[in-house]
Parts: C-alpha cells; sequence; structure tokens
C-alpha cells in the first residue's frame, strides 16, 4: 500500500516536470527539409508535409505522411507556424480538416 502511494506520487510530481518549453527567440526555425512523396494508396488520402517541432531542447523533424479525408470536411489546412503576439513566440498550428 505505502509503495503504490509513493509511486503514484512520484508519478504524479513528474508529470509537472514533462511539459515542454516554447523555442527561445535565438532559435530561429530550420527551413522545411524535402520529402519525396510516395504515390497515394486512393483518392481518399492526402498528403501532409513534414514539419519542425520543438521537443523543449531543440527542433526535430517530423515526417510527411498520408491521411484519411474525412467525409464531412470540404477544406484542408495546412500545418503551419504562426507568431503569436501574445506570447512573443512562433507556435505551431497542426494540420487540420475544416
Amino acid at each position: 500500500m505505502r509503495r503504490s502511494i509513493l509511486l503514484a506520487t512520484v508519478f504524479s510530481l513528474g508529470i509537472g516536470v514533462a511539459v515542454a518549453q516554447p523555442p527561445p527567440s535565438y532559435a530561429p526555425i530550420p527551413p522545411p527539409r524535402y520529402e519525396a512523396v510516395p504515390p497515394p494508396r486512393g483518392e481518399r488520402f492526402i498528403w501532409q508535409p513534414g514539419h519542425w517541432h520543438w521537443n523543449g531542447y531543440r527542433y526535430i523533424w517530423v515526417g510527411g505522411r498520408y491521411l484519411d479525408r474525412r467525409p464531412h470536411h470540404h477544406r484542408w489546412v495546412e500545418g503551419h507556424w504562426d507568431w503569436a503576439p501574445r506570447w512573443g513566440r512562433w507556435v505551431w498550428r497542426p494540420a487540420h480538416w475544416d
């Protein structure tokens, strides 16, 4: 019993520490990488290009992939970096169906 309480306490404390920090202003976003786009598996699929992701310490490349087209959504909005003046930094806006 005591051990499970200790593990639960350690686990809950670790969650707050694992939050990634925003990229510092001196770490500009690298230019996009070239990706060879493979042929789609069918007409229902749309290509989501790769992008840079800040992991709290540095940018890492997340490769592109095909996504299944949603039947009730009409417009695909690409993921993009956007300046957030409220926070004074760039933030990643994930790709999504609108």
